[in-house]
């Protein structure tokens, strides 16, 4: 383990990169006279993050960030809730929503690959007051997802009748925590073994799913769509069921969003980000439509304990235990509990990195004690905040694993969701600038033409509408004070911690002024980044800077670790299992 010798990151430059971990001002700075900058403070050197990740794991990332306890347990509680109808039309739709989202963050995130991601580029060109809000929500929602990926793992080990199941997430957090403390690369080398693991057994369900559904299974019958015409199916709790879906299903796809977290810590970002965001619509269409079909076909809705307040069982291990082969329903379940396991550390390390990116801006939007890193670049003090919060799963021996798992499923679904809707509302400001300011779609270093201009509209409008209807069934037939609460209450916490920043910006701008007419320095201006007389501190897409952050391709080697080597029987092997992948 590295020594932890940490250094002071500086809160007084304007802006100062550190291995892709940028800091830029909030657009709210004042300035001197004439002047269009405000003097600073030197910048002091810092350790910062460090571009450890390869192509090859931040490829595997990406198939981490897709593949977790979402899909593993989350597709039993969305058959349950809305029947195999709903599942499959709610998990399509939002598969479209993300891949459209995600080719919006991959303009943003080729371009612009900072620490932070989306949530500097929330401050940078929509608001810097929505930017902070979003930034403490989303680390929020990486924290809790901690905490929820650690509650899954106790349901899945009730599989085997086990007792005192929360010592496994005693032993899952001090794991998470050690392997997240070396280095990042130890961080990607991990996601990439589990995250191998996982794509095998997802295409192992869905050849050993498909031979159930036609016969060879404990019955020694052809299932075919039975299932679909039990009662209650294929539509179950009609309206308020179908719209219950949709927030499962938004956890389940959470997490892609934050390749652009990566993005400050990949190496050649102009080149491997477009890489593997090309590659997610296939890997939505491969994991998710297929085996939410086969899980519909296969399991009925009203499995014995396939979704209810003391526990959840995971439809792989039903389909396995299906096929007849209790050893292999075993295994199964002990596959999806090192999916857990990696959900949990993506989790952690995309949480550590918001907390950072939040530390590092100008002026700071969290305490300067998180910016520390280590000698080896891991930002200790940000990872100890992050996984504390996971502590939320030993709650679970008082209010049940299914209840509580099920609330934070809520609460991390309602997240991603406004993580989604941010980043549409980044790129229609991001694109605005750029056009606005004579650029070219042809200069971006990655652009997704085909959704030119209708993307980020699309994004804006179907995710704000899945927010809000996605809670009808907390509110009719019967009001439950508990769900609506777990599928509401980011909207007033996001509103909240915007206005806060909002009035804190200005006393802050307040101060300065009166400390000039104190010291009889010329009364400074207002920075021409932000539009004039917007109360919401909107910025300036006519001035925004859209030059400073860009990476620049010639200031790194190229990969060292291409994911395609060029020679040999080793390099076609990988080819091929690159090409499966």
């Amino acid at each position: 383990m590295a020594t932890h010798e940490f250094t002071q990151g500086s809160s007084s430059a304007v802006s100062h990169q550190v291995y892709g971990a940028t800091t830029h001002t909030d657009n709210s700075g004042t300035n001197h006279g004439a002047s269009t900058e405000e003097p600073e403070e030197k910048a002091v050197p810092v350790q910062g993050l460090q571009r450890d990740l390869s192509a090859r794991q931040v490829q595997m990332i990406a198939i981490a960030g897709t593949i977790g306890t979402g899909l593993f347990l989350g597709t039993g509680r969305s058959l349950a809730q809305g029947g195999p109808g709903s599942m499959l039309i709610c998990y399509s739709i939002i598969g479209f929503i993300v891949y459209v989202t995600l080719l919006l963050l991959g303009e943003m995130a080729t371009q612009y690959p900072v620490a932070g991601s989306f949530n500097a580029y929330a401050t940078r060109f929509l608001s810097p007051s929505y930017g902070f809000a979003l930034g403490w929500n989303y680390w929020f929602n990486d924290a809790v997802s901690v905490a929820s990926d650690l509650t899954a793992a106790q349901l899945v080990v009730q599989y085997w009748a086990a007792e005192h199941t929360w010592i496994v997430s005693v032993v899952f957090w001090a794991f998470l925590v050690a392997v997240n403390s070396v280095n990042v690369r130890a961080y990607g080398e991990m996601e990439y073994w589990l995250s191998s693991l996982k794509v095998i057994t997802v295409v192992l369900f869905i050849i050993v799913g498909t031979f159930v559904n036609a016969g060879y299974n404990t019955e020694q019958q052809f299932i075919g769509f039975a299932n679909w015409r039990i009662d209650g199916a294929p539509f179950v709790g009609g309206f308020g069921g179908f719209a219950r879906v949709f927030v499962t299903a938004s956890f389940a796809f959470g997490g892609t969003e934050s390749l652009g977290i990566t993005a400050g810590e990949t190496r050649n970002p102009s080149k491997n980000m477009p890489r593997v965001v090309k590659l997610v619509f296939w890997r939505i269409v491969t994991f998710y439509v297929l085996t939410v079909i086969l899980i519909g076909l296969n399991v009925p809705w009203d499995y014995p304990k396939l979704s209810d307040r003391s526990t959840t069982t995971s439809p792989f291990t039903i389909v396995f235990t299906l096929a007849g082969s209790r050893t292999a329903a075993s295994f199964m379940n002990a596959v999806v509990l090192t999916s857990v396991l990696s959900a949990g550390n993506h989790a952690l390390f995309a949480g550590t990195r918001v907390l950072y990116g939040l530390s590092v801006t100008v002026p700071p939007q969290a305490p300067k004690i998180f910016s520390r890193t280590t000698t080896a670049g891991i930002p200790l003090p940000a990872l100890l905040l992050t996984s504390s919060i996971s502590a939320l799963c030993l709650t679970s021996s008082y209010i049940g694993s299914g209840a509580l798992w099920g609330w934070l499923q809520n609460i991390v679904g309602v997240s991603n969701q406004i993580a989604w809707l941010s980043i549409g509302l980044s790129s229609w400001r991001f694109r605005k600038a750029w056009v606005a300011q004579g650029r070219s779609k042809e200069d971006l270093k990655f652009v997704a033409s085909w959704t030119w201009p209708w993307g980020p509209a699309f994004v804006i409008v179907s995710v704000t509408a899945l927010i809000l209807i996605q809670g009808w069934s907390s509110v009719i037939p019967r009001f439950s004070p508990l769900d609506f609460v777990s599928f509401y209450v980011e909207i007033p916490f996001m509103t909240f911690m915007t206005l806060v920043w909002l009035i804190v910006r200005r006393e802050r701008n307040r101060r300065l002024q009166e400390s000039d007419e104190t010291e009889g320095l010329l009364p400074r201006r207002r920075s021409h980044s932000r539009a004039k007389g917007s109360f919401w501190d909107l910025v300036n897409t006519e001035t925004v800077d859209l030059h400073e952050d860009q990476y620049d391709e010639g200031s790194e080697s190229g990969d060292e670790d291409e994911t395609s080597p060029s020679k040999g029987i080793k390099a076609q092997l990988r080819r091929l299992y690159y090409w499966l992948v």
